[in-house]
């Protein structure tokens, strides 16, 4: 069992790994990308830096940084997490466990532009299938994506629903999708009901009846993963205290997930703050 894995490997995730593996803590990041930071082309208002810096040359230092402390850096992507005391985390790839978390994925910024979206959110329009798929049990429901984190969320709805059909909205889909879900390409042109989602209409006018959509675009992200494992959420936002500490314990989150600025600054702060914090609630366990 890892002793503390870290989701995210932007400012706040090696942040993090920086002062746990320098207390002398084994320390795992898993991460797909660089996320915002990698697509950042010239940051000028990061102390310490006469010139502009890349987003790429500046998680590249981090990276090597953090691997000089011996933390260890694994290229996956993360598709759930569960919590009974200790963690497990699931990836593409493997399975993981952890006494503690820090979730430094950033924010999610993927919100899909189809029409009916907004007046059916939490009415039918749901952004977490372990949350809500409940409501939905023995219907027709959907998933909005077309990776493995879409294809996750599928998976765990088909336990209890009539059936679960992805629907890519016009992109085809990156992942392997079992025969027992349905997949339709096509692009959508709106969501559709009376006070509670009933359609999902494509741009052909063709419908499918459902009662439930889940969105689950691109990769699953932080305020997901809280979600799941019953983190307290603020707005979009994953909940925590002056210590970077979610009510769950031994999970932390670090970044622009948990609201405020969006700078490097800040994200780099609440990182050292959960790392600091979490090295103190491992000690408490032993």
């Amino acid at each position: 069992m890892n002793e503390i894995i870290i989701i995210g490997n932007g400012p706040a995730g090696i942040s993090s790994a920086i002062y746990t593996s320098r207390a002398g803590v084994k320390t795992t990041i898993i991460a797909k990308d660089g996320g915002a930071l990698s697509k950042a082309d010239i940051i000028e208002n990061y102390y310490g830096f006469e010139n502009p810096v890349s987003g790429k040359q500046l998680l590249a230092a981090g990276i090597s940084q953090a691997k000089k402390f011996g933390v260890e850096i694994i290229n996956d992507e993360v598709v759930s997490i569960d919590c009974d005391g200790n963690f497990t985390i699931k990836t593409i790839n493997y399975e993981y466990t952890a006494k503690c978390v820090i979730l430094a994925t950033g924010a999610n910024r993927i919100t899909p532009k189809i029409k009916g979206i907004d007046i059916y959110e939490g009415k039918g329009i749901s952004y977490c299938a372990v949350c809500d798929g409940f409501f939905h049990r023995g219907k027709n429901v959907a998933v909005l994506g077309g990776g493995e984190y879409a294809l996750s969320e599928a998976s765990h709805l088909l336990s209890f629903v009539k059936s679960v059909t992805i629907i890519t909205n016009g992109v085809e889909s990156t992942s392997n999708i079992p025969g027992n879900i349905n997949i339709i390409t096509k692009k959508i042109k709106e969501f559709s009901g009376s006070a509670i989602l009933e359609k999902v209409i494509f741009e052909d006018d063709e419908y499918i009846s459902v009662s439930g959509v889940f969105v689950a675009l691109g990769i699953a992200g932080s305020v997901d993963f809280a979600k799941k494992i019953g983190a307290e959420i603020n707005g979009r936002n994953i909940a925590v205290d002056e210590n970077m500490s979610t009510n769950i314990p031994g999970l932390y989150a670090a970044g622009d997930c948990t609201g405020g600025m969006f700078q490097i600054a800040k994200a780099v702060y609440d990182g050292a703050k959960a790392g600091t914090e979490a090295v103190k609630y491992l000690k408490k366990q032993e």
